[in-house]
């Protein structure tokens, strides 16, 4: 009997390696693996229509699609990014922040207010920090070149924000260093950080205080998932267990890959020390897949969705991922 062909366009990850490779094969499934460079990009084909079967795609987007009813995806519980989200706060020392508290009712670049990592940012600043940011002025658009972040199509928000599309020739970046705006936070970190002198981390210490996060609430913040084309999962809904079977054979690869004791693979000289450490903090490894591993992470995004006014609802997990069998 022949295998079903299907496509998947995902980052370029050491935890997608064997599927793209094929040392990991999917039961029934011929699966070819497009790689992208560039998240926002791979997310503004899968949106446009682009015919990829299955897809890496933004969470918060994902989700409020789907509690809007208009999403064309069914999403498999699996999580090919996360990223803890406390050091990619970047503040204009000049701009007097001192503290969290001090970002009320400033100007704050960000590549996308509806983006994932800056879903999970506010409401880490407003639950653990207490920081109003209902005063803030959002400036939208690149970090690292001027226009906007991509060409997305997110659901309009349910309730308006102060949001400024940055339409001056300058990149975010461009625009903290001379003051316009006093922060930045998002996917990624401004050019200017450590090259700057007054262009600095909000939080020094975030990589102490990222494991003191996960050890008090349990959550390694999601940012991205697995999406299948509706037409494609309704014409053939068997595929969703062998795809996860498939995405969590294809980690523990990556995890064997990491715990290699022979000739060093990587050039960071104490890898297996951090391999070790971070089995310590996570008592195991830290990219869970399914549902029920990942339920206090997932209600959590949802429920900054619904209050940063991106959702009308709370849904319960189960409506946003497809049965796989855990």
């Amino acid at each position: 009997m022949s295998k079903l062909p299907l496509t998947l366009a995902c980052g370029p990850y050491d935890r997608i390696e064997a599927l793209r490779t094929r040392k990991v094969l999917p039961e029934g499934i011929d699966l070819t693996v497009q790689v992208f460079e560039d998240p926002r990009t791979l997310f503004d084909r899968v949106m446009s229509g682009e015919g990829f079967d299955c897809a890496e795609m933004s969470t918060s987007e994902h989700i409020a699609n789907t509690v809007l009813g208009t999403s064309p995806h069914v999403a498999l519980p699996v999580f090919p990014s996360r990223v803890f989200r406390h050091g990619f706060i970047v503040v204009n020392k000049r701009a007097g922040i001192r503290t969290p508290k001090d970002l009320a009712g400033r100007r704050i670049g960000v590549p996308l207010h509806t983006m994932t990592a800056a879903v999970w940012i506010r409401g880490m600043l407003e639950d653990d920090h207490g920081v109003d940011l209902s005063g803030v002025t959002w400036v939208q658009g690149a970090v690292q070149r001027p226009g906007s972040h991509g060409d997305p199509n997110p659901p309009p928000l349910l309730k308006p924000i102060k949001i400024e599309i940055n339409r001056s020739q300058k990149s975010l970046d461009d625009l903290l260093v001379e003051g316009s705006i006093d922060a930045i936070l998002g996917a990624v970190l401004p050019p200017s950080l450590g090259k700057h002198p007054d262009i600095v981390r909000l939080f020094p210490d975030h990589s102490a205080m990222e494991r003191d996060y996960y050890r008090r609430t349990g959550i390694h913040p999601i940012m991205h998932l697995i999406v299948i084309r509706k037409p494609v999962f309704e014409a053939n809904p068997w595929i969703a267990k062998p795809l996860y079977r498939a995405f969590a054979a294809a980690k523990t690869e990556a995890w064997k890959a990491l715990g290699h004791t022979g000739a060093p693979r990587t050039m960071l000289p104490w890898l297996l020390d951090e391999v070790a450490s971070t089995r310590d903090v996570f008592q195991g490894e830290p990219f869970a897949y399914g549902l029920e591993k990942n339920r206090i992470t997932l209600e959590t995004l949802v429920r900054y969705l619904h209050r940063h006014h991106m959702i009308a609802r709370l849904p319960a997990i189960e409506e946003l991922f497809v049965d796989v069998g855990e």
